[in-house]
């Protein structure tokens, strides 16, 4: 027989180099999990170490890479809403859905409008009148509707119009509702100035009602006695319209009339070398001689009666320098009077 085999030593185990230490190993895997990988591939760790070791460093190097991205604010989300918007602008001709309201606008920017969105467009009169468009900027559309003929190859729409200064009729074709003065007399001038407000008039001017007054600088309390113009009047042209209202002061009465003074002068009484009548005595006032009784005729003197002079005695006649008989009679004081 022969004998074994001589038994070989072992190999030596291989150094351990200093980048697969354990503690470099792992902080590798968590700062830069790669890196780490690579490394416990390469060291002494087991099989089953460097599996466990390879997904943990896997998941936490992947885990900011696998969560909801983070919604987009306000101030980014308004480029794309700007974005979208030239696709939602209406196209070019007609919209399926009709055309747009041209209702209050003025007629040229209404007519603008209506070519923009693929409309011709023509005007006329939306009162009972017939009056022409000459200037487009002075005419308000009250109605729209389709024309009876194009004008061209797009559809037309038909504004019937009015003057920017008068309201639109109740319908087309109606007369125009022009406003009405209201009635102001009785309120003061403050109340007034508002009740006259909506019609847009030029100016409302406060007057005195009687003509010996003058007005002060506040007159908000004084009272309307008379207005012009006078109540149910038609204000067809507001803007070019001024009210007046003729006004008295708190506690006095308005007079019966215009043009009148609150403290008249009192009537002189005729001097009877001017007038011919007597004041004295009993005899007839008038150059005429009458006798005192009242009985006799005036005019029969060297003069004619003065009318509306005072005289005596009640029922006394005389004849004015027309030729008229007048009567010396009341109401007190007694006057020549037809």
């Amino acid at each position: 027989m022969y004998p074994p085999p001589h038994a070989y030593p072992p190999l030596p185990t291989p150094a351990r180099r200093w980048w697969h230490h354990p503690a470099l190993v792992i902080t590798a895997l968590v700062l830069i999990p790669p890196l780490g990988i690579a490394l416990a591939w390469t060291g002494r760790w087991s099989k089953g170490k460097k599996i466990v070791a390879t997904v943990l460093a896997g998941l936490w190097f992947l885990t900011p890479f696998l969560g909801d991205p983070p919604k987009k604010t306000g101030t980014e989300a308004k480029p794309q809403a700007a974005a979208a918007a030239p696709s939602s602008s209406p196209s070019p001709g007609p919209s399926p859905s009709g055309p747009p309201g041209f209702v209050g606008q003025n007629l040229r920017a209404a007519k603008s409008g209506a070519s923009s969105a693929g409309y011709d467009s023509i005007s006329h009169d939306a009162s009972d009148g017939n009056a022409g468009q000459a200037d487009e900027d002075n005419w308000k559309v009250c109605f729209q509707a389709p024309a009876a003929k194009q004008t061209g190859k797009l559809p037309t729409l038909d504004f019937a119009v009015v003057r920017n200064e008068v309201p639109c009729p109740a319908k087309n074709g109606d007369p125009i509702p022009y406003p009405k003065m209201p009635k102001v007399v009785g309120l003061t001038f403050a109340r007034a100035s508002g009740t006259l407000k909506p019609i847009g008039l030029r100016k409302v001017e406060p007057q005195s009602a009687y003509t010996d007054v003058s007005l002060p600088a506040a007159v908000d309390d004084w009272t309307v006695c008379f207005q012009e113009p006078a109540e149910g009047t038609e204000v067809r042209d507001p803007k070019t319209t001024t009210a007046y209202v003729k006004l008295t002061a708190p506690g006095t009465p308005c007079p019966v009339q215009q043009n009148t003074e609150l403290h008249p002068k009192p009537t002189p009484t005729p001097d009877d070398d001017d007038s011919g009548t007597s004041s004295t005595g009993g005899s007839a006032s008038g150059s005429g001689g009458s006798s005192t009784d009242g009985g006799s005729t005036g005019g029969g003197g060297a003069g004619t009666v003065t009318p509306g002079a005072f005289c005596s005695p009640a029922g006394a006649i005389g004849t004015g320098k027309n030729g008229s008989a007048y009567t010396c009679k009341g109401p007190t004081p007694n006057r020549w009077r037809r």
